[in-house]
């Protein structure tokens, strides 16, 4: 028998399984060490088809710095920490610098979450600023598509300059995270996200909409839309990660806020995907621990990715704390209706971002067995059509045996590709 370490939260669970019945794949970057802050700052000397700060910068101008919130790792503290010193040493004043949480329709960002997503240091010498995507005060509109009106925070033209850092990592229907996400959905009004968002669902046929899924940028309405909003920003640079199981920088991509972060994502689905000759009937899944299973709705990137690699009809054993519930006070009222049928129709008569996750999700239960260790209720856990149990042998005591399958350390940060 093999042990692994599966995260789960800010800690860990143990599982022990036969090496002949599972497979285990990796990142073929999973050896990586992190970046120093050296290697940083050399990336930032070598921006990717961009100039590099030093040429854009210039003294008595100001900077918004754009952060992601707590539900992702992009190891900000040290990028952070670091710009923010670059771009005083290019004659800004600190009084001058600001940085917003791209926190989308996401909750606001807790005092003790900026510590860690900032560092005190930066917390005591940087204004800090929050978004609301329902604050109609704090919103401006760009311009006017067929969807309705693009609304983002106004900072966004209250400064000189506008900086972007972010992570790269897959998402279910954005394609990836990072880059002009950290504008829409990160800045954007409630209403520009649901404009933007609900172009990964086709109404007419029913399911997503061709182009629209992991890994994929080219011919994605929802990434389209969301770049479109970027370009209208004009950001003047952009810091993009790749962070390892610890959280901490192991790629950097620095640059123009487009260019840079496709490299970035070129790079990182060749590393990050791996070929199977067949699904399995068993798919055992960690999100990855914190923050990736903060809440379930982030947890079901990593259920969204376990999915390609199970068979259908088989069992899909989610690990995801969710320590800070489900994520939206409003979100298991979508689970009133019996089918993703009948909650697609529902979403067709009144889009909610929310409700498409919970769409998702049903879908998921429909098709597979889901097994979920969470500290979510047991109640909300059956609700949502997914089976609660207390531990990885409670999940396997439920199990044959002899099933084979695939153990994914990292949910959301693999993905499975069939070539058989």
């Amino acid at each position: 028998m093999q042990q692994i370490s599966l995260a789960y939260g800010r800690n860990s669970v143990k599982l022990d399984f036969d090496g002949s019945r599972f497979e285990v794949p990796t990142a073929a970057d999973s050896n990586r060490s992190p970046l120093s802050d050296a290697e940083i700052g050399a990336a930032f000397d070598s921006p990717i088809e961009s100039p590099s700060l030093e040429e854009i910068l210039n003294p008595g101008e100001s900077v918004l710095i754009v952060v992601s919130d707590a539900t992702r790792a992009t190891a900000s503290a040290q990028v952070v920490n670091l710009l923010v010193r670059r771009v005083i040493q290019n004659g800004i004043s600190p009084a001058d610098i600001a940085i917003i949480f791209a926190t989308g329709i996401h909750r606001q960002v807790a005092s003790g979450e900026k510590q860690h997503l900032l560092t005190p240091f930066i917390i005591q010498r940087i204004r800090v600023l929050d978004h609301d995507a329902n604050d109609a005060k704090a919103l401006l509109t760009l311009t006017t598509s067929s969807t309705g009106p693009i609304e983002v925070n106004r900072a966004l033209k209250d400064f000189s300059h506008v900086i972007l850092t972010g992570g790269i990592s897959f998402h279910y229907f954005a394609g990836f995270t990072g880059g002009r996400k950290s504008i829409c959905p990160g800045l954007a009004s409630a209403q520009t996200v649901r404009a933007t968002h609900m172009l990964a669902l086709d109404f007419e046929n029913g399911g997503r909409r061709a182009g629209v899924g992991t890994g994929l940028l080219e011919g994605n309405a929802v990434h389209e839309a969301c770049d479109g909003v970027a370009a209208l920003v004009k950001p003047c640079f952009s810091v993009n990660t790749v962070v390892d199981d610890r959280g901490r920088p192991t790629d950097i991509y620095a640059g123009h806020w487009r260019a840079a972060h496709l490299t970035g994502c070129v790079h990182y689905k060749a590393n990050h995907s791996f070929r199977i000759g067949s699904k399995r009937k068993l798919v055992i899944a960690s999100c990855g621990g914190w923050p990736y299973d903060i809440n379930l709705i982030q947890a079901h990137k990593a259920l969204d990715m376990a999915a390609n690699a199970c068979a259908d009809g088989g069992t899909i054993v989610l690990l995801a704390e969710c320590s800070d519930g489900i994520g939206r006070a409003d979100f298991l009222r979508w689970f009133e209706e019996t089918s993703s049928e009948r909650l697609a129709a529902r979403l067709r008569e009144a889009y909610e971002v929310n409700g498409q996750t919970a769409w998702a999700l049903l879908m998921k239960s429909e098709r597979y067995r889901i097994i979920l260790i969470s500290d979510l209720p047991d109640a909300e856990v059956t609700r949502m059509g997914m089976t609660p149990v207390g531990s990885i042998d409670d999940a396997l005591a439920q199990l044959d045996a002899n099933i084979e399958g695939y153990i994914l350390p990292r949910g959301a940060a693999l993905l499975p590709i069939v070539t058989g």
